[in-house]
């Protein structure tokens, strides 16, 4: 078998709404085009489609070049619907009111050309037009929060959940919006072409962190990252792809190519965290996941996520969460 024999395709169609949030589309793709140039065994093929050739977008730069929506859908394809802002930068009138036959019609061909097998993917107040085809109904969900209400007012059998980055139900696939949409894409690409190809797309789009569906909007693996000093990410890396790893200080100063004292000093002054802190806040995000995602108990996490013992886990836990693990575990239930 040829070396393009091998290379699978995902179709994945972008629908452009009219107000279209230009970074609901913009992160997302971009994350799909680094893929692209990371690896050669999977292709995302792009296409632009809406209700109009031409929209302006949330920014006011205009957006043109879109397909007409297509009467069909490949097996196997990936719709990603967009948000749209309110009224875009620039503009005097609000449209909402023009503009919403194009917005019936999105959701009309919603209705249509999904079926079993082809992935809905909305990004931010996208969920709303796929709430108003009736894709979302019994599914679980979310949108920005700022749309929450609306979304369970358009979808009233839906689980919507609030404060979450995104949610994955089966064929459904919905984000928060705005840079959410590039969390649920990572984790698109990282099921799909693995996790060491999401981790190069991710440095790429100076993302330094991981925030998987369950984090809340603000989320504990954005904690000291808004630096842009090299070796204490590569540090910071290491350790959020490994915290259960039994991490010390000067494992962590080698991988900085530098002195333990010297580390530490680095951290305190662009993380505000120690490296010790540091760790265990990463441990106890993925043991905060593995509350939420499973019915492992408290002993058995604790092990899993780096602690000693379920007690130093707790202690650590009980300082940066006001509610235990197991009442957490309750009310998500």
């Amino acid at each position: 078998m040829n070396e393009a024999a091998r290379v699978r395709t995902t179709p994945v169609f972008v629908v452009v709404p009219p107000r279209a949030l230009l970074l609901d589309i913009a992160g997302p793709v971009e994350v799909l085009r680094k893929a692209n140039m990371e690896q050669a065994q999977l292709r995302f093929d792009v296409a632009y489609v809406g209700p109009a050739a031409d929209v302006t977008s949330s920014v006011g730069l205009a957006v043109t070049g879109i397909a007409p929506l297509p009467a069909a859908l490949p097996d196997g394809a990936m719709v990603v619907v967009s948000g749209a802002a309110d009224r875009p930068l620039g503009s005097e009138t609000d449209t909402r009111k023009d503009d919403a036959p194009l917005e019936a019609e999105i959701a009309d061909w919603l209705r249509r050309v999904v079926r079993p097998g082809i992935r809905l993917v909305t990004i931010c107040s996208g969920a709303l037009l796929a709430a108003r085809a009736g894709l979302l109904e019994g599914c679980e969900c979310t949108t920005h929060h700022a749309a929450i209400e609306d979304l369970r007012r358009a979808a009233p059998t839906a689980r919507v959940r609030d404060n979450r980055l995104f949610v994955e139900d089966g064929e459904r696939l919905t984000s928060a919006g705005i840079t959410a949409g590039i969390d649920l894409m990572l984790a698109i690409v990282a099921r799909e072409a693995g996790h060491d190809v999401a981790l190069l797309v991710a440095r790429y789009l100076v993302v330094y962190l991981r925030r998987g569906g369950a984090d809340p909007q603000l989320s504990p693996w954005l904690e000291g990252r808004n630096h842009i000093h090299p070796a204490i990410h590569r540090v910071q890396d290491a350790v959020a792809g490994d915290p259960a790893r039994a991490w010390t200080v000067a494992a962590l100063a080698r991988l900085a190519a530098t002195s333990p004292r010297n580390l530490s000093r680095l951290f305190n002054e662009h993380t505000g965290l120690s490296v010790t802190d540091f760790v265990n806040r990463m441990r106890i995000a993925l043991a905060r996941e593995m509350v939420l995602g499973s019915r492992l108990d408290m002993e058995e996490i604790a092990a899993r996520a780096g602690f000693s013992s379920a007690r130093q886990f707790r202690r650590a836990w009980n300082r940066l969460h006001p509610a235990s693990p197991t009442s957490l575990r309750a009310a998500a239930s």
